[in-house]
């Protein structure tokens, strides 16, 4: 520095008046910390005896971070118009040479680490080479200044808070600060330590402080703490777009600026897997997303589909089945860039800011199911290892979870297959009863349940209403119902009571389970059976640990059948109770599974009760009333409901004879029944209608037992019916040339469109039926 830059006055008394800008920067002293005070406590020794009478020579001054200067002063006296003043001007010429720097200054100056000491009032006294770097600027630009006056970032006024709770409380700080090195233009972490620094007195004279870069350390925790985040937030909803989103969710802003999440097209279907790509490559964009706002990076829209070269960055993940780098300036990135922006040019402005990105492919268990695509445009660190591990480790998982997604949806569509294939698919025609059904699969992960209902033609124009629900979820769970609703249609068509039809279906369950090698609970089940006879208009039906019908009778409010439900199917052992009722013509029964109640709340159950008692223009519409009443916003579990109105056949659609056990009445019997057939104006189903009445009246009177009755019901076809007291059921057999008899079910068998037996509560009934002629 230049000598006539130190300068300072000092009056008659020894006192500073005056101080220079060279004198701050050689002591490091502000001129009020100088002016007013004693020019002797600036120096650091008494000078020589010679040096004071000849106002000049080395004198040994003491700087403000403690160290000291040796420099040159010379003392000029300051003269006015009468003489001298008594002042003194004091300057320093070329300094006669600092001392040699201690092992400790030349540690503290030339450690890695940044390092600098503050006084009490938080002012700079000394940085080490490192913080000079850090800072970006010379030691002597900011020695003397506070702090607090240069913060302008919200790191620097952290910084400038401890730094000032330190020198007030007296209490060492440590912390971690993540703030930008303006040098480097990157962010970094640094663990800082302040401590107070005190004299000989215990004074508090200054702050000290050293600032650790954990930037490695601090990165390495966020990558794992996304991991965490990725296994807890990732996959939570086995829905494979919403995968994707939750996985670009996690990337931005944390890891990117713009991240993509690209599948396969066949991952979004059914299909299995292809081979392994080799050309170009067709994915479908299912999630993106951006720090900016409305995504403006993203050339290809959502669902869209994106065709990739093989020369690709895309393409060359998926064949090397690792994590690919791709910088600003290098040929793959180049073709990338240009290749978005003549597809999206509005995009192109965001794009030219991009530096670097990442590719990773997304494979789960061995089949690759698409890429994930991270970029940087304002983050100015370039991806690198590190990244390659965190990407390639978070796309593994993310991989995992979309094939999980992706499995759940095809075994999702397999089973609603198999339930649709399973189910009724239309009512089949009958006169017993108006009915309408719905069935909603639930949305629950652990798959579609085991809910099934039927509507099965009985004989005597009756009918059987059946809903049942099988255990569990899932494929198993639909195999087992697609079992026992065949076991409940052959059960149904050899015509046994409810009771005793579900007592054999408890053990058909019982069964199952022991062929599987299970406990009986895992393929229980519940079942409700019913039969409607529109002739007598009698309703009889039994449940196993299924809910009872509602039933709403005409006028009437809607009330549950008052039925003692038996144990689910599978328990075994214990009886089934059948109820029987009378119904008026009209009246609703509504059947239904555990689903559509959510648990059976009181409060849902009263509000069933109120929507099927409620008015509506149809029963399509009553159905859809009543989901729409009741039905929980996400149920757990299928939702079966089958609504039945009642119809009734008149009595002029039924003729009954009452027939004494004597062959000579056939004859007479079956002219009745021809009057009563032209009387319906058919005819042209007499012929017929008389060999089977004589063939049938004939078989009850000779091997049957009394009371014999004959009965004629005109529906959607003509049903003949046959009862006796035998309780042995008949069976066709092949008449041997010579025999007598056996041939008169095979003659009833072959003129009538279908006949059978069943059990009737005092022997048995024989019946057949027979088209009616077209009108």
């Amino acid at each position: 520095m230049e000598q006539a830059s130190v300068a300072a006055i000092v009056d008659a008394h020894g006192v500073v008046t005056g101080w220079s800008e060279g004198a701050r920067r050689l002591t490091g002293y502000p001129a009020e910390e100088t002016v007013g005070r004693p020019a002797r406590e600036l120096l650091a020794q008494e000078p020589p005896p010679a040096a004071v009478a000849a106002l000049a020579g080395a004198a040994v001054l003491r700087r403000k971070d403690g160290s000291t200067v040796t420099a040159a002063l010379r003392a000029c006296p300051v003269l006015d118009a009468d003489g001298p003043t008594g002042r003194f001007v004091v300057t320093a010429g070329p300094a006669a040479g600092r001392p040699e720097p201690t092992v400790a200054e030349r540690a503290f100056q030339q450690a890695s680490m940044p390092m600098s000491v503050f006084d009490a009032r938080q002012r700079c006294l000394r940085l080490n080479d490192a913080a000079c770097r850090g800072m970006g600027v010379p030691e002597a630009d900011l020695l003397g200044r506070s702090f607090p006056d240069t913060a302008d970032g919200r790191a620097d006024r952290g910084f400038a808070h401890h730094l000032r709770q330190v020198a007030e409380t007296g209490e060492p700080v440590r912390y971690e600060s993540f703030a930008g090195v303006p040098v480097l233009h990157r962010e970094h972490a640094w663990s800082v330590e302040m401590w107070p620094v005190r004299d000989a007195s215990g004074e508090l004279t200054g702050v000290a402080l050293a600032a650790q870069d954990s930037s490695e350390q601090y990165w390495a925790r966020r990558r794992l703490a996304l991991l965490n985040e990725a296994a807890a937030g990732i996959g939570t909803t086995l829905d494979v777009v919403r995968t994707a989103e939750e996985v670009v969710e996690l990337l931005v802003p944390h890891f990117a600026d713009f991240a993509t999440v690209d599948l396969l097209e066949w991952v979004l279907g059914a299909d299995e897997p292809p081979t392994r790509p080799v050309g170009e490559i067709v994915l479908r964009r299912v999630a993106h997303g951006s720090r900016t706002e409305g995504t403006p990076e993203a050339a290809v829209h959502l669902g869209e589909r994106d065709v990739r070269p093989a020369s690709s960055v895309a393409a060359r993940a998926l064949r090397e089945g690792g994590a690919v780098f791709s910088h600003a300036g290098e040929p793959e990135f180049a073709d990338w860039v240009a290749d978005r922006d003549a597809r999206r040019p509005a995009g192109s402005g965001y794009r030219s800011r991009a530096h670097s990105m990442i590719t990773v492919p997304l494979r789960a268990r061995g089949t690759t199911l698409g890429v994930m695509v991270a970029v940087r445009i304002t983050r100015p660190d370039a991806y690198a290892a590190d990244d390659a591990v965190f990407a390639e480790e978070l796309a593994s998982r993310a991989a995992v979870c979309v094939d999980n997604a992706r499995r759940f949806a095809r075994e999702r569509t397999i089973a609603l297959a198999l339930q649709h294939s399973l189910l009724p698919r239309g009512l089949s025609g009958q006169a017993a009863v108006e009915a309408v059904h719905r069935y909603l699969p639930c949305g629950s992960p652990a798959g579609i349940g085991g809910d099934w209902f039927d509507v099965i033609p009985l004989s005597g124009s009756r009918v059987a209403l059946v809903v049942g629900d099988v255990v569990g979820h899932g494929i198993q769970s639909q195999a087992t119902m697609g079992r026992l609703r065949t076991a409940v249609r052959t059960l149904a068509d050899v015509d046994l009571p409810p009771d005793e039809l579900l007592t054999h279906l408890d053990d058909l369950v019982t069964h199952l389970a022991g062929d599987h090698g299970e406990d009986v609970p895992e393929l229980g089940a519940t079942c409700l059976y019913a039969v409607y006879d529109p002739v007598a208009r009698r309703l009889a039906l039994a449940a196993a640990g299924h809910p009872p019908p509602v039933l709403a009778l005409p006028g009437r409010a809607a009330e549950p059948v008052d039925l003692t439900p038996g144990p689910p199917l599978g328990v075994g052992g214990l009886p089934f109770e059948a109820v029987e009722l009378e119904l008026p013509e009209g009246s609703l029964v509504a059947l239904f599974t555990d689903g559509l109640l959510d648990g059976g709340a009181e409060s849902a159950d009263a509000e069933l009760r109120r929507a099927v008692g409620a008015p509506a223009d149809s029963l399509e519409d009553l159905a859809d009333g009543v989901l729409k009443a009741v039905l929980p916003e996400e149920p757990d579990d299928d939702v079966v409901l089958l609504l039945a109105r009642t119809r009734a056949l008149g009595a002029d659609q039924v003729a009954t004879w009452d027939i004494a056990p004597d062959p000579e009445n056939v004859a007479a019997i079956r002219q009745a029944a021809a009057e009563q057939l032209a009387a319906w104006g058919l005819e042209e189903t007499a012929f017929v209608t008389e060999l089977v009445v004589s063939e049938l009246v004939t078989n009850a009177i000779r091997y049957g037992g009394p009371p014999v009755q004959l009965r004629l019901i005109r529906d959607r076809t003509l049903i003949c019916e046959v009862s006796d007291s035998s309780s042995t059921s008949p069976h066709l057999r092949r008449a041997h040339a010579y025999d007598e008899g056996g041939r008169g079910l095979l003659l009833v068998a072959q003129l009538t469109q279908r006949w059978g037996s069943r059990p009737s509560g005092r022997g048995k009934t024989i019946w057949c039926e027979q088209p009616l002629p077209p009108r």
